[in-house]
């Protein structure tokens, strides 16, 4: 009798443990850059789902080491993957953060109990650009977030700032605590902010949706002081 075995799905149309390949295989097959693996033991399967990683493969001792092209970061720049989200928006958020830098790739993560969807988007984008302040490569920062890209990249963010922080329509804008972080920490970096559409199998967007998900559930204790004072106060 074979021994039954656990499919791990990171990225696939459908993510989670299965328990036969027919079904799992539905959710990864044609799905781009997904991401799977099979276990004995259920525990390994859900050890692995929180960090999606392959072992590395030996290299031929005739082949020269090269360094990772990983999520496709070239030589001199840093390619950073950011998400977040909250639960019922508003409600517990968490955000996720992939940095990699010369062949090197760090993972970030945190929560708050009772926060927002944009929230969480701009502080995970927050988090990754505190972490590269002093570098001198280029950055490309890739977010499902099309109210951060366009915030930056549209220039939509500097428009609010210099009319005292209104919109067009004399509205205030929400999030000028964080508007006004990221451009401070923007302003000594080479960075682009990237749309990328979330869910569609992209590696480095799928990770740290992940993370998000997971510091969300975790129950955070964090405060998100900003957004709790605006709420207390309307």
């Amino acid at each position: 009798m074979a021994k039954k075995k656990f499919y791990a799905v990171a990225v696939g149309r459908e993510c989670g443990i299965f328990t036969d390949w027919p079904t799992a295989e539905k959710q990864v097959k044609g799905f781009p850059a997904a991401r799977f693996k099979s276990f004995p033991s259920e525990k390994q399967a859900e050890e692995w789902l929180e960090n999606p990683v392959y072992a590395s493969k030996k290299k031929s001792a005739e082949k020269k080491d090269k360094p990772e092209n990983l999520y496709g970061a070239e030589p001199g720049e840093i390619i950073i993957f950011t998400d977040g989200g909250a639960l019922n928006n508003p409600g517990p958020g968490g955000y996720g953060v992939v940095i990699v830098a010369d062949g090197v790739l760090r993972e970030l993560s945190g929560g708050f109990c009772l926060t927002t969807n944009n929230r969480m988007e701009m502080m995970a984008a927050i988090v990754a650009l505190t972490e590269v302040q002093g570098c001198d490569k280029r950055i490309k920062l890739f977010s499902d977030s099309s109210y951060l890209v366009n915030g930056i990249m549209k220039g939509w963010v500097n428009k609010w700032q210099n009319n005292g922080w209104k919109k067009s329509d004399g509205m205030e804008v929400s999030n000028i605590d964080l508007w006004t972080q990221l451009i401070e920490l923007k302003k000594n970096l080479d960075v682009t902010f990237c749309w990328v559409k979330g869910h569609a199998g992209n590696e480095g967007n799928e990770r740290c949706d992940r993370l998000a998900v997971v510091a969300a559930k975790q129950s955070p204790q964090k405060l998100d002081v900003e957004y709790e004072r605006t709420v207390n106060n309307s």
